[in-house]
């Protein structure tokens, strides 16, 4: 069985350059999804895993530092390498890449070579010191992968728990179509994104009763709701008791 090709995956606005650097990764035997922008490769990388990521720095829609801080936020991205191609490669910028994270630069303008041999190297470094260091536990991270994308949604939602939370506004926070987004919702929490946003809000409502809350009011007003009846309501059939008789049970459970 033929090996695969290592997949590198250029994001360069530069037509001339992104075209160029493509042919010459090709050619050195790799396989290249270019990207003209930033967020076109974030849509990429929601289905695909490259193998190292060489990416512009300055660029219309969404710069390389902004998505270099985007996909960091998602364990499954923290062994790819993350290469910055840059003019700007002045000491206080470095330092701020570097600082983020990032794992290496290519100053403009650069000879294919220094990329190349980079790319080998931590290409190489992936293959050896990294799989050599991989033990049980990285299965279970494997399997929680797709937990890292609830999880920021989560984060998302109880920042803005008190406002009006639309599938809109989630699918643009995180970079996603609406389409995306709900089936992603639909295939793994088996509701709808209403229904997902709700039950959050309603998990949250509890946490704030086994907290000391007491006033359904204040419990409806600070997880979201525009009413307390529709907050009573929602909370009864969420959890089979109203507010009421929830705090009750729990103040007689202590």
């Amino acid at each position: 069985m033929k090996a695969s090709k290592p997949q590198i995956l250029l994001v360069e606005d530069d037509i001339s350059l992104g075209q160029t650097i493509s042919e010459l990764l090709q050619v050195n035997n790799y396989e290249v999804k270019w990207c003209k922008n930033g967020l076109e490769a974030f849509q990429f990388l929601e289905n695909n895993l490259p193998d190292i990521i060489v990416c512009d720095l300055m660029m219309p829609m969404m710069t390389g530092e902004e998505l270099f801080l985007k996909i960091r936020n998602f364990r499954k991205f923290d062994q790819i390498p993350f290469i910055i191609i840059t003019a700007d490669m002045t000491f206080d910028n470095k330092i701020k890449q570097l600082e983020n994270g990032v794992n290496d630069f290519i100053n403009k303008p650069f000879k294919i070579q220094e990329l190349i041999l980079k790319i080998k190297n931590f290409l190489h470094y992936k293959e050896t010191v990294v799989k050599q260091s991989q033990n049980p536990v990285s299965k279970i991270q494997i399997k929680s992968r797709k937990n890292d994308f609830f999880e920021k949604i989560d984060e998302i939602i109880l920042k803005n728990i008190k406002s009006d939370i639309t599938i809109e506004k989630l699918a643009k926070e995180i970079f996603v179509s609406k389409s995306t987004l709900d089936k992603k919702i639909r295939k793994f929490k088996e509701v709808n994104v209403s229904t997902y946003i709700r039950e959050i809000r309603l998990n949250y409502a509890i946490s704030l009763i086994e907290a000391g809350e007491g006033n359904v009011d204040t419990l409806a007003n600070e997880c979201g709701f525009n009413s307390t009846s529709y907050f009573s309501i929602c909370f009864k059939s969420y959890t089979g008791l109203s507010p009421k008789k929830y705090i009750k049970q729990k103040i007689q459970g202590k």
